[in-house]
């Protein structure tokens, strides 16, 4: 059926309609005293019988119910009705003014359950239900799981029965307000419009279908329904029979030897009995389990057997029925057809033959895994027919050496399509390809022998493996000259990429230093012989085989050490002194200018091949074009890092609220410097925000990242955006840079007044507090990804931070390195902040102890000498509460009195803090009157006023609005517009700063010296 969804016009906004009052007890339910219906039920009751005789059922199911809750002032109400196709099921077909959460339980509930549309339908009678509870579960679904959270407890639930015919009703049910108890006069008005929807339904079948139906709905269509199966596409009659399960007679739309021929056509007479005993002895009790599954399933089956004709001879027949059930279920007959399939399993003997013969083997399985037929090859393989044929594939012991096979079938089989794959045989020289195929009966398999495929595939594979393993070793050692960033990186990279699968033991780089020769680095030679290769040969010389090889820009390579004296004579002492026996000269050129060589040596005599020879001959520009970027790397690593250090604060701030002190390590040797920043920013409110983030990558380019983004964290941070909004903001500003831009950053916000650290995270580990009373923990952080990649929103976090606490705040750089994980290096932190914090004064009057301790921490978990291959920030800041007493806070009336409240309230104040300079006070005065005016005139309540004491004096006038005041210009008739300019011209700085529960204006005014060195 359709499900309806209406509004209630009657039932909307958001005040609760008055309870109806009582007319008498709820126990009287069941025996309803009949109540005339009032002139209003009246005028509802006319304009329900107004309703067009054309509309939609769904159409007068709404109609009809909505006119219900308003009439009984009910918060919503539902129609459920009976299906045709599930017996003792009820379906809700229409609601109106009920949410979806709470009607979504209800789309089916069960006839025979306890909720008040179950009990009325089922009883004939009204239901009432006291307290709102979940209907009854139905198969396959649970109402309570659906069940909304936070419903008020004591909503009513009122249910009158729908009538319909043949003892199937629905139920009209009523949701009523807590407390809300529904009378006499509800209950006949309801019935009136159940009755009326009754009489509107009931024409169109809905409530009472007709048996046809119901027969259609409940069991599908039977055979006679169906389409005649007089022939089956090869012109072959079928009989149509029927078999009453109550008496056991059996009956046939014509003659039996029409279509059976040969076989008694008197069998009929004798009944289902007789029927059976001309079934083959053999097939019997298959065809008797076929047809007691088909009656206990009350559905359809088929089967296959052979029946006996008059002459003897067996004849195949192939059977088709369906279990027909009266209207309770229970079955009563079976309707089938049977036709003749003796000239079907002829061709299948015919077929068989042909598989018995052919070359590939063929196994035939049924649905148990049981071998029904194999031909001569597969005889071969799994063993002799009479000793397989009915045994379980699995017990074949050439079957039990192939695991993978059972895996294979059994996946084919669940996923009911065809699938091949190939399998080693036993005997480990043969291979295999098994075909699978699904048919309706099991499984066929089919074997065919590829051991010669196989042993061409493996050569073939070999030789591709040959070619992957030489294209996989120019990619590795292209990455890793890529990656090199420095003349050591690049003999590193060589060494680690060609010395090793080349089987070499000696590597020199040399460089071409005007006209000489100087070493760069080298693998395998002593210190003694580089000191006697350096500047011994020049670029324009040909005595020696890298002036040959950097003459004709081709690689030379020498196999032996006779070989090499014979062609170059003049350097056999210091070839002597190297103890090397052949070598590969590798001439590295860019650009057509020559700017040094690599020479690769062996401990014996070595030839190289042609591919080793062109291995080579590649590598030798890669290597050029490293070292050449090499020689570029300490320039550039002095602007980046010239660039960075001017990015990070030059200096940290000084604040009451927090004393901080901050350390930033650059990267060295084989990395560039990064992008990692640190930042405090004062805020509003005597707040303080604490920032450390980290760009990933190295280079100028990550740096000139790092000093925008640093930049539009301050911008954003003037906003007074929470911490979760300002990494969204960033999160967008990164992405705008670029697919390969990722950043982490922590942004956090510590207020002293209430000594709560705020914080989101993408990406950073979490900080370190150590707390006054000498422990050591971690803050909590959720799992979110690197700015660039991440997904928002983010999630803010708070911490309570006792008085005095240290906040550690760091890179990954400071804590993770090549030799230690992220784990260990959080635990040897967390050990330093403990020993250095019991050694430190309880409060430190400037940063000089922190600072120190910056040093302690750094230094220990740092490498001492240049193997620090990521950048590291460290900030620390030791935070201290705004003691209580500089802190003051009322509630303001929401009243045009309240401006002059906070003048009294404000010069009381500062004459408690010793602030009684008269300029202060009534500039103080003239700013708190502004702000609270502007309140009552353009905002709402509740209003409050706050005075803080810290670094400035703070005034906060807090409001439910949202909306950001800003300053206009006026003109010289304008009445209003010019309270802000006055705001902005008294004190050093105001703004704006949205909560969780509206606004609050603040302003900053400068202490007296005196008060600010008290």
């Amino acid at each position: 059926m359709v499900n309806a969804r209406g509004g209630d016009a009657d039932n909307t906004g958001s005040s609760m309609p008055p309870a109806p009052r009582p007319l008498h007890s709820p126990q009287g339910l069941g025996t309803m005293q009949t109540v005339p219906p009032s002139e209003r039920q009246r005028t509802r009751l006319r304009l329900l019988g107004a309703v067009d005789e054309d509309r939609r059922d769904v159409e007068v199911l709404l109609t009809g119910l909505q006119q219900a809750v308003a009439e009984v002032h009910g918060l919503g109400g539902m129609v459920h009705l009976p299906g045709g196709g599930m017996s003792g099921i009820l379906y809700l077909v229409a609601d109106s003014g009920l949410p979806e959460s709470m009607t979504r339980p209800w789309l089916i509930i069960p006839v025979r359950g306890t909720a008040p549309p179950s009990r009325a339908a089922r009883s004939d009678t009204v239901a009432w239900q006291p307290d709102l509870a979940p209907p009854d579960p139905v198969p396959g679904r649970d109402p309570a799981a659906l069940w909304p959270s936070r419903l008020p407890a004591g909503i009513g639930h009122l249910a009158v029965p729908v009538p319909g015919g043949g003892g199937r009703r629905g139920a009209l049910s009523v949701l009523f307000a807590p407390g809300a108890e529904p009378g006499a006069a509800e209950h006949a008005f309801l019935n009136e419009v159940a009755a009326w929807m009754s009489g509107r339904l009931r024409s169109s079948g809905i409530l009472n279908p007709s048996p046809t139906l119901l027969h259609a709905l409940e069991n599908g269509p039977g055979p006679r329904e169906a389409a005649p199966r007089d022939v089956e596409g090869d012109g072959v009659p079928s009989l149509t029979y029927t078999w009453d399960l109550r008496t056991g007679e059996l009956t046939a739309d014509g003659p039996v030897e029409e279509v059976l021929a040969g076989v008694d056509p008197e069998v009929m007479y004798g009944g289902i009995e007789a029927w059976a005993a001309l079934i083959h002895p053999d097939d019997l009790p298959g065809a008797v389990a076929g047809f007691d599954r088909g009656i206990q399933q009350r559905g359809g089956f088929q089967s296959e057997y052979r029946i006996r004709r008059q002459d003897g001879i067996y004849l195949w027949i192939e059977a088709c029925a369906r279990t027909i059930t009266d209207e309770e279920g229970a079955p009563v007959k079976v309707i089938g057809t049977v036709r003749n399939s003796n000239e079907t399993h002829a061709a299948a003997e015919s077929v068989g033959r042909a598989l018995r013969h052919m070359s590939d083997g063929f196994v035939s399985l049924d649905t148990d895994w049981r071998i029904g037929f194999l031909n001569q090859a597969a005889e071969r393989l799994f063993g002799a027919a009479g000793d397989v044929a009915g045994a379980l594939l699995w017990n074949v012991p050439a079957v039990r050496a192939v695991p993978e096979l059972e895996r294979q079938c059994r996946a084919t089989a669940a996923e009911g399509r065809p699938a091949g794959f190939d399998v080693p045989w036993p005997d480990g020289t043969s291979w295999y390809h098994l075909r699978l195929v699904p048919v309706p009966e099991g499984l066929t398999l089919y074997i065919t022998d590829t051991t010669e495929r196989h042993l061409r595939e493996a050569e073939r594979a070999a030789a591709e493996r040959a070619a992957a393993e030489r294209a996989a070793l120019v990619q590795r050692i292209t990455r890793e000259l890529a990656e090199a960033v420095t003349a050591q990186d690049v003999i590193a990279a060589v060494a680690d990429g060609v010395m090793t699968p080349l089987g070499a033991t000696g590597l020199i780089v040399l460089g071409v230093v005007g006209d000489g020769l100087t070493v760069v680095g080298s693998r395998g030679y002593s210190q003694r012989f580089t000191r006697l290769l350096d500047g011994q040969w020049t670029v324009r010389d040909t005595t020696h085989p890298v002036g040959d090889a950097l003459r004709t820009r081709t690689p030379l390579s020498i196999a032996s050490l006779e070989e090499f004296l014979t062609r170059y004579p003049g350097a056999e002492n210091l070839i002597r002194e190297g103890g090397k026996q052949a070598w590969a000269f590798l001439p590295l050129a860019v650009s057509g200018r020559g700017i040094g060589a690599a020479v690769i040596s062996w401990g014996g005599p070595r030839a190289l091949d042609d591919d080793e020879r062109t291995l080579l001959t590649a590598l030798s520009g890669l290597i050029a074009q490293a070292l050449e970027r090499a020689g570029l790397y300490d320039e550039a690593t002095t602007r980046a890092r010239t660039l960075q250090r001017s990015l990070l604060p030059q200096a940290l701030p000084e604040l009451p609220e927090v004393t901080v002190a901050a350390r930033y390590q650059p990267a060295k040797q084989g990395a560039d410097v990064g992008g990692d920043w640190y930042d405090v920013i004062p805020l509003s409110a005597a707040r303080v925000a604490l920032v450390i983030g980290d760009v990933m990558g190295h280079g100028m380019a990550e740096a000139a990242t790092m000093g925008g983004l640093r930049t539009a964290v301050r911008t954003l941070s003037e906003l007074e955006l929470p911490p979760d909004e300002i990494l969204d903001h960033l999160n967008d500003i990164v992405g705008e840079l670029g697919t390969d831009a990722f950043v982490t950053c922590l942004y956090g916000i510590y207020d002293p007044v209430t000594r709560r650290l705020s914080y989101a995270c993408a990406g950073q580990p979490p900080p370190a507090v150590a707390h006054p009373d000498g422990t050591v923990t971690f803050l909590p952080m959720t799992p979110d990804p690197p700015l660039g990649v991440a997904t928002p929103p983010f999630e803010t976090l708070e911490a309570l931070l006792p008085a005095d606490s240290l906040l550690a705040l760091y890179s990954d750089g400071l804590v993770e390195s090549k030799d230690r994980d992220v784990t260990t290096g959080m635990n040897r932190l967390a050990e330093l902040l403990l020993q250095s914090v019991k050694a430190m004064p309880a409060a430190p009057a400037d940063a000089s102890d922190l600072d120190a301790l910056c040093a302690t921490i750094t230094s220990a978990l740092l490498p001492a000498h240049g193997a620090l291959t990521d950048d590291a920030a460290l900030l620390l800041a030791r935070t201290h509460p705004l003691d209580a007493k500089n802190v003051a806070e009322w509630p303001l009336p929401e009243d045009p009195v309240a401006a002059g409240q906070a003048r009294e309230l404000v010069r009381a104040q500062l004459a408690e803090w010793d602030l009684a300079d008269e300029d202060l006070i009534m500039t103080t005065e003239l700013l708190v009157s502004e702000l609270v005016g502007n309140v009552v005139r353009h905002a709402c309540g509740p209003i409050r006023l706050r005075m803080l004491r810290s670094r400035a004096l703070i005034c906060e006038v807090s409001d439910a609005s949202l909306t950001t005041p800003h300053i206009r210009h006026t003109s010289a008739t304008d009445e209003d517009g010019r309270g802000l300019q006055l705001v902005s011209a008294l004190c050093r700085r105001w703004g704006t700063r949205h909560t969780r529960t509206g606004k609050s204006i603040w302003t900053e005014q400068a202490l007296p010296a005196a008060a600010v060195d008290s």
